[in-house]
């Protein structure tokens, strides 16, 4: 009997074999990378298309539920299955220190901690394939200038290079969710030095964002003590007006003065 979906665990499952295909077909780091850790394999419909991939497939899932009905239902994918919470594994230990993909129908409920923790790891993970809440995925691919552009947009842009690949109505789910859903492609940036501190950076783009409708100038004020520089012209924008190079220039341009100031 299959079991039910879960509010606690964010759970919709994906019915239609058309999309769960397209997902599986969107991971491009193959066969440079022929590692792939599904999140959250649920009854397994994504897992099925994934499997017929040349690739070394491994599945977290947190719900020892579903671990039970995947053993009933496919035991002969249990010795990849890792009954964890994603958010709560050693990724550097899931593949023996090789680097992997992520792909997956993410649960809504933990999908932008899945995306910080892949941010993290970022040196072990070269793609992300994944399932958001549209909302959530149009934040995280959105360019300077828009209205979901913000600090998840930030941060994960300054390391990967985002794309929207393509919607996906409610009606795909079940139980249907209340909200649209869309697959995004993350591929790492060969170049993710950013020149500066990375605490130092997430500080900057946090505090910015945090008081979105104030100029930077009055915003980062606690982190800009140089009078000279808080009258500098590009302070007097918002902070969704800058891309991330720009904010990325900015970050250093804080941790030189630190660095003078200390001189």
């Amino acid at each position: 009997m299959p079991v039910k979906a879960k509010k606690s665990f964010g759970q919709h499952f994906l019915h239609r074999e058309d999309i769960a295909r397209a997902i599986a077909g969107s991971l491009q780091s193959l066969p440079n990378c022929p590692r792939v850790l599904e999140v959250g394999p649920g009854r397994g419909m994504l897992t099925r298309f994934l499997k017929e991939l040349p690739i070394r497939l491994r599945m977290a899932e947190a719900d020892t539920d579903m671990v039970s009905y995947l053993a009933r239902t496919h035991p002969e994918w249990m010795p990849d299955i890792l009954e964890a919470d994603f958010l709560k594994l050693r990724l550097e230990e899931v593949f023996e220190g090789e680097s992997f993909a992520i792909i997956g129908n993410f649960p809504y409920n933990i999908s932008s901690q899945i995306v910080f923790r892949m941010l993290h790891y970022r040196e072990l993970v070269p793609e992300m394939v994944g399932m958001f809440q549209r909302e959530m995925a149009e934040r995280i691919v959105s360019p300077p200038g828009t209205k979901d552009y913000g600090v998840i947009s930030v941060l994960t842009q300054a390391y990967y290079e985002g794309e929207m690949l393509f919607g996906v109505d409610r009606t795909a789910f079940h139980p249907p969710p209340k909200v649209q859903s869309a697959v995004i492609r993350l591929r790492r940036r060969a170049d993710q030095d950013i020149g500066c501190g990375e605490s130092l950076f997430r500080a900057v783009v946090k505090q910015a964002f945090n008081q979105r409708r104030k100029m930077l100038r009055n915003s980062l004020k606690s982190l800009i003590t140089d009078p000279e520089f808080l009258a500098d012209q590009s302070l007097s924008q918002r902070p969704e007006m800058l891309g991330v190079a720009d904010f990325v220039a900015l970050s250093r341009r804080i941790a030189q003065l630190r660095i003078d100031s200390q001189a």
